[in-house]
C-alpha cells in the first residue's frame, strides 16, 4: 500500500519555528506558560510540539498530484502550510482561535473522517499530548513517573472537567459573578484566592519563625544607603546562610565558613558585599556589610571542588576533610547576611542574633526521611552528610513546607464547602474515579495546591543560592541535578517567597491551556506495555529518555515526597508507593544494574526499546510517521571514530523494531543561557525524527555503497544546517539524522566480510565523512589561513619553536613575518604563537589590510561579539562584505578541533558567532547611519 508523505517528511520551515521557540527558551519566566504548572526537565518548547505535530498529521502537496500536478503547484501550496505552520508557531498565539482553527481544518483535510488517537507513551510534562488537545486531536498520555502523569493530568485531563466555570470562593462574589469564565480561568482565581488563604493562615501559625529586621544606628553607620531606614522594621527576603566546619589546623580550630562568594549585589551603582572580620584571639569570623564602589575579598572556595581556606589562619582545607566533617554530622550552619525589602529596592544588613536564634528555634513535626538515590552522575551531595530528602532543608524550611501541606487539606475542605454553598452539585465521587461534582472540585484545587507546595519546594530547600546579579534566589533545579551548595539562602516561606506567589503561577499557567472537550485520558504504565488501543488509529509522538542523560525518578523523588503528602487522599494508587518507581524506568543507569554494568545497562535500555517501538508499530496508523525527538551529544571515540552509546541504543531499538528513518528536523529546544551551557559545550537542540515501517524491502547495500551515498547527501544537509546557523556544537548530533536515514533505507548494509554493519559504526562513518566535509573546504581559504588552521590544530594558542612554524610556513607557502605583521601571530625569541581573539587588536579596519584573510576575519567577528556584541561583529561583516559567509564557515571547522582538543572555553566562542550569525546579518544590512556633527555653542 502506497501512503501518503507528510509535511514533516518533505519541508519544513525549521529556521521559522526555532526562532518562533524564543520567547520559551529564553524567557525562563514567560508570564503564564503552561511549564509554570510545574518544574520539570528536558521540557520541550510549546511552539515545536505544535508545529511538528501539525507537520506529521497535514499531507505533503505532492501525495496529491490530481490537485498540485507540478512542482510549482506544490511549491505553492507548501508555501501556503508554511505560513499556517510559523503563525501557529509564536508564542502569542498560543491561545488565538482563530490561528487554531485553521490549522485545524488543515488537519482535518488530511485526517477525513479517520478516527486517530495521538499517543505519547513518555509524557513527561505533558507538552505533546497538550498541544494535540490544543489542536482539536483526540490524545492519550501515559508515563511510568507518578510526577509526570499528575502534571500531564493537571494539564490536559482535569480542567476540562470545569472549563467555563465561575470560581466558588465567595469573596467578591458578586463582582466575580459578572463576567464569563473561559477554559479554566475559573479554576485559575479559586487556585489564586485558596493560595492566598493558605499564605496568611500559615503566617498566623509559623509568622514568629519569620521576624521582621531592625535597621540600628550600628548598622547604617558608614553605610549612607540606611540612614533613611533607621529604627524601621524591613521585611526580610532572604537569609544567607553559609556552611561550617571545623579548620583541620590543630593550632587553629576555628569555625571555619565555606563561602563561594561575598558578593550580595553586582548590580551597578547598587555594589553590596559581604565583609569578614576576623577576631584573631577568639578565632572567630563576624560578617560586615560593604556597599559602594570596590569588591568583596577573595571567597573562601578555592578552584572546582570542595576546596576552602580558613578566614582565620589561612590553611587550606582539602576536600576530604570536609566530606569526613559532613558524614560525621558535623557540619553546621553561619547566618552572614540577611536581604531585606526597602522602599527603594534591597537592603543589606548583617546577621542579626535573633534571627539566628528565631531559625534555631524551629521544631518540624516530620521530615522525609527517604535516601537519596546513589547518582554520583547527578546527586553530589551524599558525599558531604546530606543523604535524605529532609536533609536538603533547614528545620524552618521542614516547618513551612509540612504547614503548607496540611494546609491543602483544610484547604480542600473549606473548597467543597464553598462549592456547595456556591450551587455545585456532588455526585460523591472523587476526582480519581472520574467525578465532576463539588467532591471532585474540592479535590481538583487541593491538586494544584499540591503542585504549589511542591514547585515552593524547589525554592525553599538549602541547596538553593543567592544570585547577586539579578538579586533573588536561584531554583535548585537549574539543572538536571541534585548539587552542593557551600553558602545558601533562605527565603521567607509566609511573605516574599510564599505558597501565594507559587499558586500564582499555577493560575497563571491554567489561564493557556486549551480545556478542549474530546477525548483525553492519562494513566501511569510502563511504555513497554501499551495501552490497548484499536490497531491502526494511533498516531506516535514522543519525547522518551535521552539514554543516561536525566534521572528522572530519582530527581523526582525530591517533589514525589511532598506531592504524596499533601495529595495521597486525592490520588491513593497514583502516590501509593514511597518513592517513584525504578526498576522499570527506561533509562541506562548502571548504578541501578548488576554490580554497576555499563553493559548491562545498555542493554537494557535498546531491549526495552525494541520492545515499545515494536508495539507502537503494532497499533500505529499507517499513513502517519512516528516521531520521536532525541537528544544526546556524540562525544565517545573508539576505533571507527566517534560516535554515540546513548544515540547507537536508541536507534539500534528503533531499527531492530523494523522502523526506517524519512526525516530528520533539528529544534532548537533549550535555552542558550541555561546554567549547564555557560561554561561548557551542551547541547541546544533536539533532533525531531519521522520514522515509519521498512516494510518488505530486501534491498542491502554495501559499506563502500553506504559510504557513496553519505557523501552524496551529507553536504547538501550540512549546507542546510549552517545557513540557518545551526550552532556547531550541535551539528554531529543534526548529521546523525540524515546518515540514519540512508542507514535505515535499507535491510542492511554489509561489511567486507559479510556480516551486518551496526548502528555504532554507522554513527562513526556518518562522522568521519562530516569530517571530511569540513575538512575539504580548507581547500578554499587563502594560505595565510591555511596555515593558521593547520597550526592551530597541532599547537593551539600555545608557544612553541619558530623552526617548526617556519617549516609549516614555507610548505603553505606563506611568510612568518607577514603573519606577524597581520595580527595573526606573535613572534619573538625563537618562539611562534597564534594569537587568542582576546588578544587581538581591539581597533581592526579590515578596509586597511592589504591581504584579508578568513582567519582574520573569524576570530576578529569572535573578539567583537564578545566584547562589544552583535553590532560591533555586525559593524566588521558589513566591512568584508561577502568574506563574513566564509568566517562563518571557518568557525564551524575551529569549534570541531576545539572540542577534539578539549578546548572548552575557544570552542565557546566559536559556537557563540555561529549562533548569532542570523542576528549579525541582519545588523550588516542595515545602512549605516551618519554621525550627527557637533554643533558650535557660538560662543568663540
Amino acid at each position: 500500500m502506497t501512503t501518503k508523505k507528510k509535511l514533516i517528511e518533505v519541508a519544513f520551515p525549521v529556521d521559522a519555528v526555532n526562532e518562533a521557540s524564543k520567547p520559551e527558551t529564553e524567557n525562563p519566566f514567560l508570564k503564564d506558560h503552561p511549564r509554570s504548572i510545574h518544574n520539570w526537565w528536558a521540557r520541550t518548547p510549546l511552539n515545536v510540539c505544535r508545529a511538528v505535530l501539525f507537520a506529521q498529521l497535514v499531507d505533503d502537496p505532492s501525495s496529491h498530484p490530481d490537485r498540485f500536478p507540478d512542482s510549482q503547484s506544490q511549491n505553492e501550496e507548501r508555501d501556503r502550510l508554511h505560513r499556517i505552520i510559523k503563525e501557529l508557531a509564536q508564542w502569542e498565539n498560543t491561545t488565538n482561535e482563530d490561528v487554531l482553527r485553521r490549522a485545524r481544518e488543515e488537519i482535518t483535510k488530511s485526517i477525513g473522517s479517520s478516527h486517530i488517537v495521538v499517543m505519547d507513551p513518555f509524557c513527561g510534562r505533558g507538552s505533546i499530548p497538550l498541544e494535540a488537545q490544543r489542536l482539536g486531536l483526540e490524545t492519550h498520555a501515559s508515563d511510568l513517573n507518578p510526577v509526570a502523569v499528575l502534571i500531564t493530568k493537571a494539564l490536559i485531563e482535569i480542567p476540562p472537567k470545569f472549563a467555563g466555570k465561575p470560581p466558588v470562593h465567595p469573596e467578591q462574589a458578586r463582582e466575580l459573578t459578572k463576567r464569563t469564565w473561559k477554559r479554566a480561568e475559573g479554576l485559575a482565581e479559586d487556585v489564586r484566592h485558596y493560595g492566598e488563604w493558605m499564605r496568611s493562615q500559615a503566617e498566623e501559625r509559623i509568622g514568629h519563625l519569620y521576624p521582621k529586621v531592625r535597621v540600628t544606628p550600628e548598622m547604617a553607620e558608614e553605610r549612607d544607603d540606611l540612614e533613611s531606614y533607621v529604627g524601621e522594621e524591613l521585611t526580610v527576603i532572604a537569609w544567607l546562610w553559609a556552611r561550617t566546619v571545623t579548620c583541620p589546623n590543630p593550632a587553629c580550630g576555628a569555625e571555619m565558613p565555606l563561602i563561594r562568594s561575598f558578593w550580595l549585589s553586582k548590580k551597578k551603582g547598587k555594589q553590596a558585599w559581604i565583609e569578614p572580620v576576623v577576631d584573631q584571639e577568639g578565632r572567630r569570623v563576624e560578617f560586615a556589610i560593604r556597599t559602594g564602589e570596590g569588591e568583596p575579598p577573595e571567597a573562601s572556595k578555592i578552584g572546582r571542588g570542595a576546596k576552602f581556606r580558613c578566614l582565620v589562619c589561612d590553611q587550606t582545607s582539602e576536600e576530604q576533610h570536609i566530606k569526613q566533617e559532613g558524614m560525621a554530622g558535623r557540619m553546621g550552619a553561619r547566618l552572614i547576611a540577611i536581604v531585606a525589602e526597602g522602599d527603594r529596592g534591597r537592603v543589606y544588613v548583617p546577621p542579626v542574633p535573633d534571627h539566628e536564634n528565631a531559625a534555631a528555634n524551629a521544631r518540624p513535626t516530620w521530615r522525609p526521611d527517604q535516601k537519596l538515590a546513589y547518582d554520583p552522575r547527578n546527586i553530589w551531595c551524599r558525599d558531604y552528610g546530606l543523604e535524605t530528602f529532609g536533609d536538603l532543608f533547614t528545620d524552618r524550611q521542614l516547618v513551612a513546607l509540612t504547614t503548607f501541606s496540611d494546609l491543602v487539606g483544610e484547604a480542600r475542605e473549606r473548597v467543597m464547602k464553598d462549592a456547595l454553598a456556591a450551587g455545585r452539585a456532588d455526585d460523591g465521587i472523587p476526582l480519581s474515579e472520574g467525578g465532576i461534582g463539588a467532591r471532585a472540585y474540592a479535590d481538583t484545587v487541593s491538586v494544584l495546591l499540591g503542585f504549589s507546595v511542591s514547585r515552593l519546594a524547589d525554592y525553599s530547600n538549602a541547596l538553593c543560592t543567592w544570585n547577586p546579579t539579578n538579586g533573588n534566589i536561584s531554583h535548585l533545579f537549574q539543572r538536571q541535578a541534585i548539587p552542593m551548595a557551600w553558602d545558601f539562602a533562605e527565603a521567607n516561606a509566609v511573605d516574599s517567597l510564599s505558597v501565594a506567589l507559587s499558586s500564582s503561577w499555577v493560575a497563571g499557567a491554567l489561564t493557556h491551556i486549551p480545556c478542549s472537550g474530546l477525548a483525553v485520558s492519562v494513566e501511569q504504565a510502563d511504555a513497554r506495555t501499551v495501552s490497548s488501543f484499536s490497531a491502526g488509529n494511533v498516531v506516535v509522538c514522543t519525547d522518551p529518555p535521552y539514554y543516561d542523560n536525566i534521572g528522572y525518578a530519582d530527581l523526582s523523588d525530591f517533589f514525589y515526597v511532598w506531592l504524596r503528602r499533601c495529595l495521597r487522599e486525592v490520588y491513593p494508587d497514583l502516590l501509593s508507593t514511597i518513592l517513584t518507581p525504578k526498576d522499570t524506568e527506561l533509562v541506562a543507569t548502571p548504578y541501578r544494574r548488576n554490580r554497576g554494568s555499563t553493559a548491562d545497562a545498555r542493554e537494557t535500555f535498546r531491549d526495552g526499546f525494541v520492545r515499545v517501538f515494536g508495539q507502537l508499530q503494532e497499533i500505529s496508523a499507517p499513513d502517519f510517521p512516528m516521531v520521536v525527538y532525541y537528544a544526546f551529544k556524540q562525544e565517545e571515540t573508539g576505533e571507527e571514530g566517534t560516535a554515540s552509546t546513548g544515540w547507537e541504543t536508541m536507534l539500534d531499538g528503533l531499527i531492530s523494531a523494523g522502523y526506517q528513518v524519512t526525516a530528520t528536523i533539528p529544534g532548537r529546544t533549550t535555552k542558550k543561557a541555561r546554567a549547564i551551557a555557560r561554561g561548557t559545550n551542551a547541547l541546544a537542540s533536539t533532533m525531531i525524527i519521522a520514522c515509519r515501517p521498512m516494510g518488505d524491502t530486501t534491498q542491502r547495500i554495501t559499506r563502500r555503497e553506504f559510504i557513496s551515498l553519505l557523501k552524496q547527501e551529507l553536504p547538501v544537509d550540512v549546507n542546510e544546517l549552517r545557513r540557518c546557523s545551526f550552532p556547531p556544537v550541535d551539528l554531529a548530533q543534526a548529521s546523525i539524522g540524515p546518515g540514519m536515514a540512508v542507514f535505515s533505507r535499507f535491510r542492511s548494509v554489509l561489511e567486507e566480510d559479510g556480516s551486518a554493519m551496526t548502528v555504532r559504526t554507522a554513527l562513526a562513518l556518518t562522522n568521519q565523512v562530516l569530517d571530511e566535509i569540513l575538512t575539504t573546504e580548507e581547500g578554499d581559504y587563502d594560505s595565510d589561513t591555511r596555515w593558521a588552521l593547520t597550526w592551530f590544530q597541532q599547537e593551539g594558542f600555545s608557544e612553541r619553536d619558530y623552526g617548526e612554524a617556519d617549516k609549516l610556513a614555507v610548505a603553505k607557502n606563506v611568510s612568518i613575518r607577514a603573519l606577524k605583521d597581520r595580527g595573526i601571530l606573535q613572534s619573538g625569541s625563537g618562539k611562534v604563537r597564534l594569537l587568542p581573539t582576546a588578544e587581538l587588536a581591539t581597533r581592526w579596519d579590515p578596509s586597511s589590510d592589504e591581504r584579508l584573510t578568513i582567519w582574520e576575519i573569524t576570530n576578529h567577528l569572535v573578539r567583537a561579539l564578545n566584547s562589544d556584541g552583535e553590532s560591533a561583529a555586525a559593524d566588521i561583516a558589513r566591512a568584508v562584505g561577502p568574506r563574513a559567509a566564509a568566517a562563518r564557515d571557518l568557525a564551524y571547522r575551529l569549534y570541531q578541533i576545539c572540542e577534539r582538543k578539549g578546548w572548552v572555553q575557544e570552542a565557546l566562542g566559536y559556537n557563540a558567532l555561529a549562533v548569532a550569525w542570523p542576528e549579525i546579518e541582519r545588523r550588516a544590512s542595515r545602512p549605516v547611519e551618519a554621525k550627527p556633527e557637533q554643533q558650535s555653542l557660538g560662543l568663540g
